[in-house]
């Protein structure tokens, strides 16, 4: 007992003798090997997408502890040159017409009218514009009175003053175009579209009949053409997609599939997608993957009807074997395009898909889900699959992305295309991204905070002298209590023996 109870006055001793170079040797000493630590962690870091500590205590002590690694530095082999070659290839955002576009008098205007909101932004319809400058209108529009109207009617920004163009020029001939502006501004409802559009094909053959005849004649004549052969597959196609609107799905795939026979090469409308979308409420399947085996082209830039129409039909072949858990813990290769969409499970009723589309942005993602939702819940378990494959897919995404193979990052310009492309009210979401390792961010602190107290120690070593000796005395008060305790309770005979031990 003698022995036990001078240990605490020798502890007091020795912080009593500790002068404020000590202090100073002391912290300096902690700041350099933490900030060692850190530089190393963060080379680490940077080499190889992960932390060291982090990677050491997943791949040895978790193993022992009875874990399963889960993740693999595998994927994080890019170099940095390669990573910065593709995040220039992705510096500009490309935006695409949406080939399910809405009707804007039949259903856009009515969104508005039920909830007051505007479906369409005004960068959105300004795109339209540019595209139905591009589409139906040339050069040679001087020629024919009711043409040269509708050159200016497409320019013009307010929507009545466009619909009496319209009107102006078939008061003067029967002009497709015409039609095509009314069927799609005026017309209340999808029946009344569709019989703007009939009427509109008809002058539309007529034009692409004699334009047809005098195209070798003049390069004047060959532009002329090309415009009428543009508003002939536009006409068709949305009579196409009346007819899927009205529930005419099997004549809607008829229109399709001749429509991409007699025009081949007009792949700019994207009209596959429009087939896809029929064939998947018709649940013709096989039909649709030949359609897939077609256009499912690696050197095009896929869009979400490519990526997750294939993805449905392979959720038809495994989901009577499908494991959630399975599925949560390791991914799904044939699903990793899920990564790239974040909003597909909103509720598209809420928000309107716009006319044109980012890609791997929000307006694809609210965009399919309006017209494809109801086809994967046909689907049994579909959407069991593809939400526990998002799951785990987010966990096997690399850190930073541009590590992994095809988990390119998104480029600046992401985010601000489609808040332009969106209405105000819907909250843009961000693609998912991994935080910093909690080791980056411990040494990190460790670093900053060892650094903070070897300058204070350095100004002030005699008040840091008295902090450190109270800091100390303080942490070590628990340890004395305790002994104090243990010295009464045990004999004194065992309490020596311990001791000497």
């Amino acid at each position: 007992m003698a022995e036990s109870a001078t240990e605490t006055p020798k502890i007091s001793m020795f912080l009593n003798t500790l002068t404020p170079k000590f202090y100073v040797a002391l912290t300096g000493t902690s700041s350099l090997i933490s900030g060692l630590i850190l530089i190393f962690e963060w080379w680490y870091f940077r080499k190889y997408g992960t932390s060291f500590i982090e990677q050491v205590s997943v791949s040895h002590l978790r193993p022992l502890l009875g874990g399963v690694d889960s993740s693999s530095p595998s994927n994080a082999s890019t170099s940095n040159g390669e990573a910065d070659s593709s995040r220039q290839s992705v510096s500009e955002c490309k935006v695409w017409r949406n080939p399910l576009n809405l009707f804007r008098g039949a259903e856009y205007n009515r969104y508005t009218w039920v909830t007051g909101r505007e479906p369409l932004t005004y960068y959105d319809m300004n795109l339209s514009a540019q595209d139905h400058q591009t589409f139906f209108t040339c050069d040679s529009d001087h020629l024919r009175p009711a043409d040269a109207i509708m050159q200016k009617a497409w320019r013009e920004r307010n929507p009545q003053a466009r619909i009496s163009a319209a009107h102006e020029a078939l008061e003067l001939e029967d002009c497709a175009t015409a039609y095509i502006l009314l069927a799609e501004e005026e017309a209340t409802t999808i029946m009344e579209a569709e019989r703007l559009f009939k009427q509109a094909l008809k002058a539309g053959e007529s034009c692409y009949r004699r334009s047809q005849q005098l195209q070798h004649h003049s390069t004047q004549y060959e532009a002329q053409h090309r415009r009428d052969t543009n508003v002939l597959v536009y006409i068709k196609r949305r009579l196409a997609m009346c007819s899927r609107k009205l529930g005419r799905t099997r004549e809607a795939v008829k229109m399709m599939r001749d429509l991409m026979k007699e025009f081949p090469l007009l792949s700019m409308f994207n009209i596959h997608e429009n087939l896809l979308e029929s064939l998947l409420e018709l649940q013709n399947y096989a039909d649709v993957q030949a359609v897939l085996a077609k256009y499912d082209d690696i050197s095009l830039p896929k869009s979400a009807t490519i990526c997750y129409t294939a993805a449905l039909l392979k959720a038809r072949a495994v989901s009577d074997k499908f494991s959630p858990e399975a599925a949560s813990r390791r991914g799904g290769r044939g699903h990793r395009i899920s990564v790239n969409y974040k909003t597909q499970m909103k509720d598209p009723s809420l928000i309107l898909p716009p006319e044109h589309i980012l890609k791997r942005g929000d307006s694809e993602a609210i965009a399919y889900a309006f017209f494809h939702l109801q086809h994967w819940k046909r689907v049994e378990g579909a959407l069991n699959l593809l939400h526990c494959t998002w799951e785990g897919t987010f966990r096997m995404i690399p850190y930073p992305l541009e590590k992994g193979h095809l988990f390119y990052p998104y480029p600046i310009c992401t985010e601000t295309a489609d808040r332009e492309l969106l209405p105000m009210f819907h909250e843009v979401s961000v693609y998912p991204k991994k935080e910093l390792p909690f080791f980056i961010l411990f040494t990190a602190g460790l670093c900053s905070f060892t650094a903070m107290l070897a300058l204070l120690t350095h100004q002030f070593p005699e008040l840091m002298g008295v902090f450190a000796k109270a800091f100390l005395s303080t942490l070590f008060a628990p340890l004395n209590f305790i002994m104090e305790k243990v010295e009464s309770i045990l004999p004194s005979s065992l309490w020596h023996q311990l001791t000497r031990i």
